[in-house]
């Protein structure tokens, strides 16, 4: 199990789509997505791989996730491994172009 660290804006995102009435159903499966990512970040439904175009403050990989699959404009959780052993951060959440 991993604890979830979130940056300010990830969070801001967050709560965002999670008060907006019209995004009920993107929410819940961001939620799902940020529970998964918790219990095993290499769940085959999130499709988790390497973004390579972006580091972590330190230059650690970071990940992208799916969090609908064949879904127009579905979000992605962008996420890396740390700060410390058994943590992982989340950088951002967007949409999918």
């Amino acid at each position: 199990m991993f604890d979830i660290f979130w940056t300010d804006r990830s969070k801001t995102e967050y709560n965002r789509i999670k008060s907006d009435a019209s995004l009920k159903k993107r929410y819940k499966a961001v939620k799902k997505t940020i529970e998964l990512l918790a219990s095993n970040p290499r769940h085959n439904s999130l499709q988790t791989h390497v973004f390579s175009s972006l580091k972590g403050p330190k230059g650690e990989k970071v990940y992208v996730a799916y969090t609908e699959q064949r879904t127009p404009a579905a979000y992605r959780v962008f996420w890396y491994y740390g700060p410390s052993k058994d943590q992982i951060t989340i950088l951002a959440i967007t949409k999918h172009p």
